[in-house]
């Protein structure tokens, strides 16, 4: 279905990502190298470790601290989170961190699926473009008055591994 960028707006935020930034794609052919899935999770491990710049939205994702690290270490993901190619490697995509986000698999990577889905067919397509490396809602990325120990801790953890690296 050939989407208006309007359309393409309202059927995001029914799905309840209002806040979700949509970029105009038109997909071309794409032609898949036989060796993208080593690449692809060389690429997964890198762009993981490159969070250490979003410790604020990996604070708002509730982790344990086992799971932080294992992200910022670039060891797995948690449960219930999902890594996106922001441009499909069916679409044309390339196997780059610019091209990858993350989000929560259910109900946001789920919704965004079902989004694409129902432009099948369309001559240009209307594809999620989160600002940042990790979507976080804006409903569900506003803290209350009193902190975030979480944030606090994670940040904490995150500037020690930073100077670790020689990252600061």
């Amino acid at each position: 279905m050939q989407l208006t960028k309007s359309m393409a707006e309202k059927m995001i935020s029914d799905l309840g990502m209002n806040d979700m930034p949509l970029v105009e794609y038109r997909p071309g052919p794409a032609c898949i190298a036989a060796d993208w899935f080593p690449k692809y999770k060389e690429l997964t491990r890198d762009f993981l470790k490159s969070l250490t710049d979003s410790i604020e939205s990996l604070a708002f994702l509730n982790l344990s601290q086992d799971s932080f690290m294992n992200i910022i270490t670039g060891r797995g993901l948690a449960e219930n989170l999902s890594l996106r190619l922001r441009v499909p490697l069916t679409m044309g995509g390339q196997l780059e961190i610019s091209n990858m986000f993350m989000c929560r698999t259910f109900p946001h990577s789920h919704n965004m699926d079902r989004f694409i889905i129902n432009q099948s067919g369309a001559e240009t397509i209307w594809l999620p473009d989160p600002v940042k490396k990790i979507y976080v809602p804006a409903h569900t990325a506003n803290g209350g008055d009193g902190g975030n120990a979480t944030e606090d801790r994670l940040t904490q953890m995150a500037a020690q591994i930073a100077s670790d690296r020689g990252m600061e």
